[in-house]
């Protein structure tokens, strides 16, 4: 697949923005270092949790076959919308909308899809991006582009289904390649390289090419996951050591 978006890294956009939150902010040191203190400010927290969700939907969709063609991180427009991932293949064509929940309550009813009791309107949104998708790639592959909404929870710790979603479909990231290698064939080979070709061009979306450069990006962002990374680690080592002290205290005092 050709075209200047192939390059385009899963997260990119939202890793941009967390870099821009992050710029500026004094790095740890002494006591907050080795305690462990989350280096994230609290502006970038959510930009930081949605470009690694984004990730680990690409890890997925990095397992499909060859005959699949994924872009990440579209701009769409000229007023800073993306597209967190393109997916066509022998299924069609379809734009995932991810949505890291780690640890959350997922519950669905038709139009209703609610994160720990609160409704949020994940479904008409990816709706509304999949048919401003589909009109964009029919005008520009001459020709009716049918695309399908896709709402991905990564990492939901449980997901109830009291009736199908409405407007788009909603999987986990772990159920995602398999729900997409099940999909009716709806492309021959040839369609979907072509189709392909079209999503990767900037102009397709109404853009120029971004000027934010994928490589740099991924780079500075792995630096400040590293770090965030290693923070949590301190955190739960001073945790670990503490509930220790506490069973090692208790032990004590039951033996006396």
């Amino acid at each position: 697949m050709t075209g200047p978006l192939r390059s385009r890294v899963a997260g990119q956009a939202v890793m941009v923005e967390t870099l821009r939150l992050q710029s500026g902010t004094p790095r740890r040191r002494g006591l907050a270092r080795l305690f462990g203190a989350n280096p994230l400010t609290p502006e970038a927290r959510s930009w930081y949790a949605g470009a690694v969700g984004e990730m680990r939907v690409a890890r997925a969709l990095a397992k499909l076959g060859p005959e699949w063609h994924v872009l990440h991180s579209i701009p769409v427009g000229t007023r800073g919308a993306d597209i967190d991932h393109v997916v066509i293949g022998p299924g069609g064509v379809f734009t995932l909308n991810t949505k890291n929940h780690a640890g959350k309550d997922i519950w669905v009813a038709g139009s209703v899809l609610m994160v720990n009791g609160q409704h949020q309107r994940y479904l008409r949104n990816s709706a509304h991006e999949a048919a401003r998708a589909a009109k964009l790639l029919s005008a520009a592959a001459g020709r009716n582009v049918p695309v399908r909404g896709v709402v991905v929870l990564v990492a939901p710790r449980k997901v109830t289904v009291r009736r199908f979603a409405e407007g788009a479909a909603v999987v986990t990231d772990a159920q995602l390649r398999r729900w997409l290698a099940k999909q009716a064939k709806a492309l021959e080979a040839h369609d979907a390289d072509a189709l392909a070709a079209v999503a990767a061009e900037p102009s397709t979306w109404g853009h120029e090419a971004p000027a934010d450069d994928p490589s740099a990006t991924r780079m500075s962002f792995g630096a400040l996951h590293t770090e965030v990374m290693r923070a949590q680690g301190r955190r739960l080592a001073w945790a670990a050591g503490a509930a220790l002290t506490l069973l090692g205290t208790a032990a004590g005092a039951w033996l006396r």
